[in-house]
Formats: C-alpha cells, sequence, structure tokens
C-alpha cells in the first residue's frame, strides 16, 4: 500500500490543478474545463510519482514520456507541468492570450514537457506506439504514458494502433483510457458504444485493469502492476466523472467546451475551499 503521507500530498496537488484549471478556463474566456477534470488524479499520479523526469531538464534523455491524445484537455496538462515546475504557475493566466504559449491545443514546440501537438483526436496513441518500440530497438529502460478519451475511442486510429502494439509486445507502453462516458455531443453510448471496453482491449492482446479514475490507491496500483509484466502492452480503464469536484459541471457533456461566467466560478471556488477543508483535516498541507 502507498504511504498515507505520499497519498496526502497527491490529493492536495490534485485540489491545486483542479484550482488551475477553473481560473484558466474563467481568465481565458474557453477551454475544455469537463475533461480536464476528470483527469486530474491520472495526471497526478504520474508527474508526481510514478514518471521519471527532471522539470528543470525537460528533454533529458531517459525521462520517461507522456503523451496527452486526448488534446483538448491541454488545461490539465498545463495545470500539472506548471505545478511540477517545468515552467512558472503565473503563465497558466496568460491561457488563450495572444502570443501566449499554453494556447487552447498543444504546441510541442512551445511548451516545455510536451511530446507531442494533439488536439486532433485519435492520434496520440500510435505515436505512442512509435515512441515505445523505438526505444526498445535502442535498448532504452524508459516507459511511455498515454491518456486516451472515451469518445475519442470511437476512431479507428485508435484501432490500429492497439493492433500494431500487441503485435510488437510493447510491454514498456502503458494507456489511460479517460472514461468519464461523455463527448462534445452527448453520452458516449448514446452516440458510439465502445462498450464491453475490457473485452475489446483484451481481444486485442493487451493487459487490462480496470480502476476508480479518481482513487489514487487504485491509479498507483495499477501502476505498479504494469512493471511486474513486460510483454504486453497495458491498458487501464479508469472510471472517471467529466468535470469531477465542481457539482454543476459533474457528467454534463456540456461541458465538454464552454467558458466559466463569473458566478460560476464563485460556486467552483467556493467548492473546491471546502474540500480542501475537508484535506487540511485528513493531514493534507500544500
Amino acid at each position: 500500500m502507498p504511504d498515507e503521507a505520499l497519498i496526502n500530498h497527491l490529493r492536495q496537488k490534485c485540489l491545486d490543478v483542479r484550482r488551475d484549471i477553473i481560473e484558466m478556463v474563467y481568465v481565458g474566456g474557453s477551454g475544455h474545463p469537463g475533461g480536464s477534470l476528470s483527469a486530474v488524479e491520472i495526471l497526478v499520479a504520474l508527474y508526481f510519482h510514478a514518471m521519471r523526469i527532471r522539470p528543470k531538464e525537460p528533454d533529458w534523455p531517459e525521462r520517461d514520456r507522456f503523451i496527452l491524445s486526448k488534446g483538448h484537455a491541454a488545461p490539465a496538462i498545463y495545470a500539472v507541468l506548471a505545478e511540477r515546475g517545468f515552467f512558472p504557475l503565473e503563465e497558466l493566466k496568460t491561457f488563450t492570450a495572444p502570443g501566449t504559449r499554453l494556447q487552447k491545443h498543444i504546441d510541442m514546440h512551445l511548451v516545455p514537457g510536451t511530446e507531442l501537438s494533439t488536439g486532433s483526436l485519435g492520434q496520440g496513441l500510435s505515436v505512442a506506439v512509435g515512441m515505445a518500440l523505438a526505444d526498445r530497438i535502442d535498448s532504452k529502460q524508459r516507459r511511455v504514458y498515454v491518456l486516451v478519451g472515451d469518445g475519442e475511442s470511437q476512431e479507428g486510429q485508435i484501432w490500429e494502433a492497439g493492433m500494431s502494439a500487441a503485435q510488437f509486445g510493447l510491454g514498456n507502453l502503458v494507456a489511460f483510457l479517460d472514461c468519464n462516458r461523455c463527448q462534445v455531443d452527448g453520452y458516449v453510448r448514446e452516440i458510439c458504444d465502445i462498450e464491453p471496453i475490457e473485452e475489446k482491449w483484451r481481444s486485442f492482446g493487451w493487459h487490462v485493469q480496470r480502476i476508480d479514475g479518481h482513487d489514487l490507491y487504485q491509479i498507483l496500483a495499477a501502476l505498479e502492476l504494469t512493471r511486474r509484466s513486460e510483454l504486453r502492452p497495458h491498458m487501464i480503464i479508469a472510471d472517471t466523472v467529466k468535470g469531477r469536484n465542481i457539482s454543476y459541471m459533474e457528467d454534463r457533456p456540456e461541458w465538454h467546451a464552454r467558458p466559466i461566467e463569473d458566478d460560476e466560478y464563485q460556486i467552483a471556488v467556493a467548492e473546491l475551499d471546502a474540500i480542501e477543508r475537508g484535506l487540511v483535516g485528513q493531514g493534507a498541507t500544500k
């Protein structure tokens, strides 16, 4: 079991990142808050615990790599990178502003700590497969992590990449599926249902786990289990909630992409403040 102090630290970071996301979308006047909030625990577990990285040396040759295939969740990865020290937190206030590095979709040539420009869905897993295969050919001990969306999984390229990863036995590839059940046009099950998703990935030859994507204990345990098998690529299906921790956003497809109004911002801040008071009571500190 992970140390309780570690879990409390990660929980506090998740809260900090959620605050950053709300602030960015509110100040920027646009963005994708729902899918950013659903991915927070996954990203925090990776960047603050699992991945070998050097924030002050983002191009370190031996680093693990992460690809945000569901590129609309840019506010989430920007917040995590800033909290982790890849660039100043103050820069988050420039989200979507003219001339900013922090555009609505990621530009790998501008933002330190990003490995791929994403936004057009369905492409990130293919690039991750190529990276993982290259690392194995070069005898690199690096790991490649990728976050895919459930709506994005309606793209055929996802499944082509899935077949390739299994064919090459890429045990150094770990994918998370952010299964928040919502996409821009509505609920995934009503548009093009991807279930039974566990059976599909198993049939493609992947090692599959299904977890609560907001439970840090489960996320860390799933990541640890991926290190015990290097013969197959890993798919961690994470059941999450769109707009997590913001009451009026939770499980609401319309919060895929829309600005946050003044009154909505105040409600979100108050709800996150209430969560922090509970965390401090459990021993979490900044």
